[in-house]
């Protein structure tokens, strides 16, 4: 999360809602952000979501899957914002969707599952 540098905006069990300041070095060769940066930022925040449950054991990603609706610029602010769609014993399953509110549009959306272990 140091080099994504995320400003909070509200954190709740199970939840964050954090915002992102588009760097250049966050864009690809077009001037756009990376796939790979918003990815990273789906990642990082659902696993900073499962952390913050304060489980008592360890959880790793075991899958992302992302689908990627439109761009956003440098110098653009994202948010994104986590939920969790259904915690198990073994494994939680939880969505993250980011967007570019100047334009009120959804940017991507991510669906990963933290497996417990131990």
């Amino acid at each position: 999360m140091n080099w994504l540098k995320p400003t909070l905006i509200n954190a709740e069990r199970g939840t964050l809602h954090c915002s992102y300041l588009v760097r250049k070095e966050m864009t690809n060769p077009y001037g756009i952000l990376h796939g790979g940066i918003t990815a990273g930022i789906i990642d990082d925040l659902i696993g900073a979501t499962v952390f913050i449950l304060g489980l008592n054991t360890r959880y790793t990603t075991i899958n992302n899957n992302i689908d990627y609706f439109a761009t956003a610029n440098e110098d653009d602010i994202i948010t994104a914002k986590t939920s969790i769609v259904k915690q198990g014993r073994t494994i939680i399953n939880l969505q993250c969707e980011v967007f570019l509110p100047s334009k009120n549009r959804l940017i991507a959306k991510g669906y990963s599952n933290m497996l417990n272990v131990g």
